[in-house]
């Protein structure tokens, strides 16, 4: 399978405060932390499930599924950097449509900066790129990618408008209760 860097399905980027200092935040143990349940709580009714594993080569890796428009969507997240304040996870995406079944490239960045007043401004990017069987997909079924793309981008960028401030809460709440822990 080829990811076509060229082209881009949809792009968001969203951002939420956190009333936690820069410092404590931990974004990576967070993520590979994260219960099933708070991930089901940081977009309802569209997050279905989530877990943690490995690759065959010891890489760490998210599993999300979610429903995002009319796809459900199953993410292999793998890390391809994880950092207290920055996480670039990348997945080869299962998108299970009413029409059949094809695969996208998700690219997610979870970004923490010190802002001021001793808080946090978390980012949450998404960027969808079609891989060569998406394009396949799209010519069998007769829509062109533009349609494509402005489907993509009105769903995702929904989605992700609102999962934003309630990973952004979720982080905060992990550092108040780690804080409480010690």
């Amino acid at each position: 399978m080829k990811i076509l860097t060229d082209k881009i399905l949809s792009q968001s980027a969203y951002t939420a405060e956190i009333d936690v200092p820069f410092e404590k935040i931990d974004i990576a143990e967070w993520l590979f932390s994260l219960p099933e349940a708070e991930y089901l709580r940081c977009c309802p009714p569209d997050h279905i499930g989530s877990g943690v594993t490995t690759t065959d080569d010891g890489r760490r890796m998210v599993i999300n599924v979610e429903m995002i428009g009319t796809g459900l969507v199953i993410q292999h997240y793998i890390a391809e950097e994880a950092t207290a304040n920055y996480c670039r996870m990348n997945s080869i995406s299962d998108v299970f449509t009413p029409v059949g079944r094809t695969q996208v490239n998700v690219l997610w960045e979870l970004v923490a900066e010190e802002i001021e007043g001793g808080r946090t401004r978390y980012t949450n990017r998404v960027t969808s790129r079609p891989t060569d069987v998406f394009m396949d997909f799209l010519a069998a079924h007769g829509q062109t990618f533009e349609q494509a793309a402005v489907a993509r981008q009105e769903a995702g960028g929904d989605h992700n408008r609102r999962e934003t401030p309630l990973f952004a809460a979720s982080i905060g709440r992990r550092v108040l209760a780690r804080a409480a822990a010690k």
